[in-house]
């Protein structure tokens, strides 16, 4: 999920999920980082702040193991969150209508690096020296060559086979629904039609919709489906971001934390999030090397 610019209090996650490249570093919602100017992006082979993280991901029996231990476990529940009626993995405040128990069971689910594995467009940025942007990202979209995070895909079929609507809410843009449903569905995702694709840009009636966040677009879902479970990389591909500070991101965790690993279902990304500006003042427009200063002034050091 990569970000959009918002306001300080109206930050939302979704680095594409945050800064947009999703949902790639982000699409799903701190700020979008800018381009970086030619005298501050690094030279190729220079260090890189990202290099651990994709190689963890792209390498690591461990990151496999972990996605597949998540997507098992949800799979395990799938059949107590469709016995109990009133299950439901929206929060109270996004929901505007009284019926949803009525209503068709669906699972909400982020796609970058949630369905779709986008580290080899991480992977090409560390390699150039670059930083995330919109034309590059759009460029990796069309590709169509994103692979499904390990797991996902059979349990999305467990859940179709029983009923459950795949919805896919994400901070891609709805000019890129074609790429993005050819890519899941040639992956082996279901995807019951076209309106299962939730873009950056959904039209939400009577829900104003700020920057990347995805508050309108699960109410929407939430108005023809009972949601029984989410899933995302992202704090805010669950509950709304008001305030994209980690003192605000602890206390939403605290609130809720007893939903994940029962409703809500988080991924493991290092390579991106709005948990990143977080610790810089969602101040994307500071060079490259300001923004890692920050970032180090953060570390535990435990002196």
């Amino acid at each position: 999920m990569r970000p959009l610019l918002l306001p300080l209090t109206l930050l939302v996650l979704g680095l594409a999920a945050c800064r947009q490249a999703p949902d790639a570093a982000p699409a799903d919602a701190a700020a979008t980082p800018t381009p970086a100017t030619a005298d501050a992006a690094p030279a190729p082979g220079t260090a890189d702040d990202n290099l651990n993280a994709v190689l963890w991901v792209q390498r690591s029996a461990e990151y496999r193991a972990t996605t597949l231990s998540l997507f098992r476990a949800a799979a395990d529940h799938l059949d107590a969150a469709l016995a109990e009626r009133h299950w439901d993995a929206l929060v109270p405040d996004e929901r505007d209508n009284e019926d949803w128990a009525d209503l068709p069971p669906a699972v909400i689910m982020d796609i970058d690096e949630t369905v779709l594995d986008n580290s080899p467009y991480q992977a090409r940025l560390v390699r150039d020296g670059q930083e995330y942007d919109e034309v590059t990202w759009a460029g990796w979209v069309a590709e169509k060559r994103a692979e499904p995070v390990p797991g996902v895909v059979d349990f999305a079929r467990a859940a179709a086979e029983k009923g459950v609507t795949l919805l896919y809410l994400s901070n891609r843009a709805q000019h890129l629904n074609e790429a993005t449903l050819a890519n899941l569905r040639a992956v082996g995702m279901p995807v019951a039609d076209d309106s299962v694709f939730l873009g950056l840009g959904t039209h939400v009636e009577g829900c104003e919709q700020h920057g990347s966040e995805k508050l309108c677009r699960r109410r929407l879902a939430g108005r023809s489906y009972r949601v029984i479970m989410q899933f995302g990389d992202q704090l805010g591909d669950f509950v709304q971001v008001v305030a994209n500070t980690p003192e605000a991101r602890d206390g939403l965790l605290e609130e809720y934390g007893d939903w994940f690993g029962e409703r809500w279902w988080m991924l493991p990304n290092p390579t991106y999030g709005s948990w990143e500006p977080a610790v810089f003042g969602n101040a994307w427009d500071q060079p490259r090397e300001r923004r890692r200063a920050l970032k180090r002034e953060a570390l535990n050091t435990a002196r």
